[in-house]
């Protein structure tokens, strides 16, 4: 006679079904997982490459594409501390960071993909409100979001939300921008006043203990991009001062193309209560993360073009003229500081706020 197993012994218990946070059973693939896609992404990202319900996204190419050019692709992931923060959040940072690292290679974004990693406990309706961030950040850049995945861990193992995006866009021939291509004679220009994402993120840490009005400037960059290169086609280099802040991204571009940087420091635009932050704190605002600026370094000839076109938006209402490209000091950064004098600007060696972006 066959033994039957004892069922008793065989019991597991099932993941606590939630409502209102998430659990274990919301990364099972089951019923649990499906009812959450159903409920809070396709809700948000809804179009027919996602609700066709495959693992991928088969889609057509568009326009733009049908001419000489090629693909540019980013992948990047985004942690932060907290998920919400005065000018934005983690989802409108997920995709406004993708859709400028695509922008500068000089290529115009198309479609994004996300990855999200839930921790257990996470709020549903927090959960709800980042996605639909991301939804108006997309609708914002005029990309989509056409494939993605879920995946819940245990209490403990994360930071409530963690997210990577994948994009995918074109540039479109005979566009060359690299960190490598910046000249001797090249213009410096900054599209607007930098440090102010860290800023406010550590305002709403509570790290400040004192109040400002400073917001993020998180913000994806592709039209204000496109008037650029409208304006200025020869553009050599283009780069998004995020982690390490300007200095970093300066001397990035300084070491990929062998050439030195000169930057002054009274040219340098930054908010009257960003400047009395960092100094109150101890920080340099050229180390402090930006999410929605960039450094444009293009022929001189081409500046003041350059300058009216990002003038004419509102996210390059305070572009500036920073500094210009020499042989003078190769591989270095300089600033001419407010008192006359000059020193060398090194790239950030360590993490001046962690989890910022």
């Amino acid at each position: 006679m066959t033994n039957l197993p004892n069922f008793e012994n065989l019991y597991c218990p099932l993941p606590l079904v939630s409502k209102s946070h998430i659990v274990l059973g919301h990364g099972s693939g089951g019923s649990m997982t499906h009812n959450l896609i159903k409920e809070v992404f396709l809700q948000a990202f809804g179009n027919p490459y996602l609700e066709a319900g495959n693992d991928f996204a088969s889609i057509p190419l568009p326009k733009v594409t049908r001419s000489k050019g090629r693909l540019t692709i980013s992948t990047d992931a985004h942690v932060i501390t907290p998920l919400q923060f005065p000018g934005g959040d983690i989802g409108r940072l997920a995709v406004s960071g993708t859709v400028n690292d695509i922008c500068m290679s000089g290529g115009i974004p198309l479609y994004l993909t996300a990855a999200f990693i839930l921790e257990e406990g996470l709020s549903i309706d927090l959960l709800k409100e980042i996605a639909f961030s991301m939804k108006r950040t997309a609708e914002e850049a005029e990309v989509q979001i056409i494939a993605g995945d879920t995946k819940v861990v245990e209490k403990g193992k994360a930071d409530q939300l963690f997210i990577t995006t994948c994009g995918v866009g074109w540039i479109p021939s005979g566009r060359e921008i690299s960190g490598d291509r910046a000249q001797d004679g090249d213009v410096v220009i900054l599209s607007g006043e930098i440090a102010e994402h860290g800023i406010a993120v550590l305002a709403a840490r509570g790290d400040l203990h004192f109040q400002t009005t400073v917001v993020s400037d998180v913000a994806p960059l592709n039209q204000l991009i496109s008037l650029l290169l409208q304006a200025a086609p020869h553009t050599h280099v283009l780069r998004d001062p995020t982690r390490g802040g300007l200095a970093t991204v300066l001397n990035e571009i300084a070491q990929q193309s062998g050439m030195g940087i000169k930057i002054e420091e009274e040219l340098i635009p930054i908010k009257k209560e960003v400047k009395s932050a960092c100094e109150l704190l101890g920080f340099d605002p050229l180390y402090v993360a930006n999410e929605g600026k960039f450094v444009a370094i293009l022929p001189k000839n081409e500046m003041d073009a350059a300058l009216q076109a990002l003038a004419s938006h509102p996210l390059g209402k305070s572009a500036r003229l920073i500094g210009v490209v020499d042989q003078e000091n190769p591989l270095r950064v300089t600033m001419k500081t407010l008192i006359g004098g000059t020193r060398i600007v090194d790239m950030l060696s360590g993490e001046m706020l962690p989890r910022i972006c």
